[in-house]
């Protein structure tokens, strides 16, 4: 037994504190889309235009995507309880700010301090998640149910997000964040300690200023793709500018003695090759959120809370795997084999999708993909978040857990910008090669539904080679055999914590 009291009465106290980790982490994710349904009747409240429309989103991610890895270190220096409190109460506030919006800027604000205030939340989250679960077994339990978290959470957005706004306001996906964030503070004060690094390195500012100006044009540049597309001036000038500062950020932390993400971190086999399975899933991933809701509701013509019900097998069979089948199997199987697996289960999915129609049918061509892709990607983000984070230094968890949702950000953004403007190109083309010939208005909406379609496809074929590519890179990356601290259990023993 360990002799410090501190640490006994931590550990004692571990699930709750897990409640807590959950509670911030849900909050974080459905926030992702939980107000993306609300986005019509928002914009129709405030008056403002389709091109403004994407600041809502943007505006989030930019603040989030390029603050992440400075937050994270600042979680590793002066100690993750304060950095969980204080994003927590950020995003509260912020999140009451946008339910009260009365202006687009009054809302755009409000969306950007809750992209800052989650990046400072998110990264101390898994940080204190990593530092708590040290035994192999009690591992594999809380990081497969973290895991179910990050990969159903924002299937569940969606349903959330019809439910609110469908039956109650707009400003409701907004204000539904201090319900989750309340509970979480106070378990927050009460379970956890304060435990700052004893490692006191000076501040990377070097590091910090190309980073975080890095991921804000890298993440910038994929939003202008989205809306402006590839070949414009604005796109390709953030683009470049984005690789000429994260190329410099590299060669700053390899000379840097107090760098602010130790390449360390990144060059380990076994956690590259979790960051690289986190990178093309969230990158894939898109595919499915994004087009299967355009899908339902055009094509099938669901309403919000129907769209939301049609994911939730999605979520269920993601928390079937990460929760309960994950944690044995974790202990007996090597990840080189469970994260390919979960990778190519993903891209089969993905192209089961293509056999979607304009006419189709919810049971046969969609909810057996989303099957599918749920027992994937449960395998995939438990395995995948628990070895990112893996062997990493005490003084470190905080910035590694920032690295993981990095690459799930810019993942995101990369997906989202990459598969939408290939499937709009597709959509286009077929139209200008389709409409001439259509001589009637029945005719023409036809050609337009067999577009859509068209790109559809194209877009779940191009994610689901990017879930292939990501099964062979992960089996040539990852390592052979069961990581160690998979098996290790410590009995009774305190886990450290360092909060």
């Amino acid at each position: 037994m360990s002799a410090d009291p501190h640490a006994e009465h931590h550990h004692s106290r571990r699930w709750v504190i897990l409640v807590v980790l959950a509670l911030s982490q849900l909050m974080v994710i459905l926030d992702s889309t939980v107000v993306n349904i609300a986005l019509p009747t928002a914009q129709k409240a405030l008056a403002f235009s389709d091109n403004d429309r994407q600041w809502i989103i943007t505006g989030y991610t930019l603040a989030f995507g390029s603050l992440l890895l400075f937050a994270g270190r600042l979680a590793d220096l002066f100690g993750r309880k304060w950095a969980l409190i204080i994003g927590l109460a950020g995003f509260a506030l912020a999140s009451a700010l946008g339910g009260f919006a009365t202006t687009f800027t009054m809302l755009v604000s409000a969306r950007v301090i809750q992209g800052a205030f989650g990046a400072i939340l998110a990264p101390a989250v898994l940080a204190i998640l990593t530092t708590t679960f040290r035994d192999g077994r009690e591992r594999g339990r809380a990081f497969g149910i973290f895991g179910a978290i990050g990969g159903g959470g924002a299937a569940l957005g969606l349903l959330l997000g019809g439910v609110l706004t469908e039956y109650f306001s707009w400003r409701a996906t907004m204000f539904v964040n201090i319900f989750f964030a309340i509970p979480a503070l106070i378990g927050a004060f009460v379970l956890l300690r304060h435990s700052a690094s004893t490692h006191r390195p000076k501040l990377d500012l070097p590091g910090a200023v190309t980073i975080t100006a890095g991921l804000f044009a890298l993440v910038y540049g994929f939003s202008l793709a989205d809306t402006d597309g590839w070949g414009d001036g604005k796109t390709i000038g953030f683009l470049v500018a984005s690789g000429i500062l994260l190329i410099a950020f590299v060669v700053i932390e390899a000379r840097s003695k107090h760098a602010l993400l130790p390449l360390r971190i990144l060059l380990d086999r076994t956690r590259g090759g979790g960051l690289i399975a986190m990178f093309l899933a969230t990158t894939g991933m898109f595919g499915v959120f994004l087009f299967m809701t355009y899908y339902l509701q055009s094509n099938l013509g669901y309403s919000a809370v129907k769209t939301g019900v049609a994911f939730l097998p999605l979520p269920a069979a993601i928390v079937l795997t990460a929760a309960v089948i994950m944690p044995r199997l974790q202990r007996r199987v090597s990840p080189k084999i469970l994260v390919p697996s979960g990778m190519f289960l993903g891209a089969v999915a993905l192209a089961l999708l293509t056999r979607i129609e304009v006419q189709g049918d919810y049971a046969a061509d969609v909810l057996p993909s989303l099957i599918l892709l749920g027992l994937g990607m449960g395998t995939l983000f438990s395995i995948a978040m628990s070895i990112s984070t893996l062997r990493v230094r005490q003084e470190d968890a905080g910035v590694a857990s920032a690295t993981v949702n990095t690459v799930q950000q810019v993942g995101g953004s990369i997906g989202t910008a990459l598969l939408n403007t290939i499937a709009s190109t597709t959509i286009t083309a077929y139209i200008a090669d389709h409409l001439a010939q259509a001589t009637t208005k029945a005719a023409q909406l036809g050609v337009q539904a067999q577009a859509a379609i068209n790109g559809y496809h194209v877009a779940f074929w191009l994610a689901a080679a990017i879930f292939a590519g990501g099964a062979v890179v992960t089996a040539i990356v990852l390592r052979r055999g069961v990581p160690e601290e998979f098996l290790h259990s410590t009995g009774d023993e305190p886990a450290m914590i360092h909060a």
